[in-house]
């Protein structure tokens, strides 16, 4: 079974004057990578508390991220084949990756589609404790952009074989 490519994006808070830090994917073959994102001058907004959840200072990202058009570029080379990804929070990935490919002058070559579209009404119903079981089994560390997108890729793997069995009858 071919996997789908999973997109996460980790930001700066939410809602208005929100940007992306972090961006991570899950590839077909399950690897994952992430890049920071250094923030450009007019992106101000910084709330603590998302700061606490992905534990990723600004400071950080001024340091060690990568500027906007390399990561814009990145995406377009890593996806541009493929041409989706999907995202289990489609409204703010969408928001914010557009954002950095306007900030970058590029325009994606590859589709940002919700990760809803792939699953059927049982895997709906299997989703949040797969999901946790999986955390708690591999110890993955939380609200890391690369880290939550293996993990969605996961649980779609694994709901989708749960599914899958039970229609089976096994």
């Amino acid at each position: 079974m071919t996997l789908p490519t999973l997109l996460d994006i980790e930001a700066s808070g939410f809602g208005r004057g929100s940007y992306p830090i972090e961006i991570g994917l899950a590839r077909p073959d399950g690897s994952t990578c992430a890049f920071l994102i250094q923030p450009l001058a007019e992106w101000t907004h910084w709330d603590p508390k998302a700061e606490l959840l992905h534990g990723i200072s600004r400071a950080r990202l001024q340091r060690e991220g990568h500027p906007v058009i390399e990561v814009a570029r990145w995406l377009n080379d890593e996806l541009a084949e493929i041409g989706i990804a999907y995202s289990d929070s489609w409204g703010y990935d969408n928001t914010w990756m557009s954002l950095l490919f306007h900030h970058a002058g590029m325009l994606p070559r590859f589709r940002l589609e919700a990760l809803r579209r792939l699953l059927d009404e049982r895997q709906l119903e299997l989703w949040s404790s797969a999901k946790e079981a999986l955390i708690t089994e591999r110890g993955i560390q939380r609200h890391r952009a690369g880290e939550d997108a293996r993990l969605l890729q996961l649980t779609y793997e694994r709901t989708l074989a749960l599914s899958r069995a039970e229609e089976a009858g096994d």
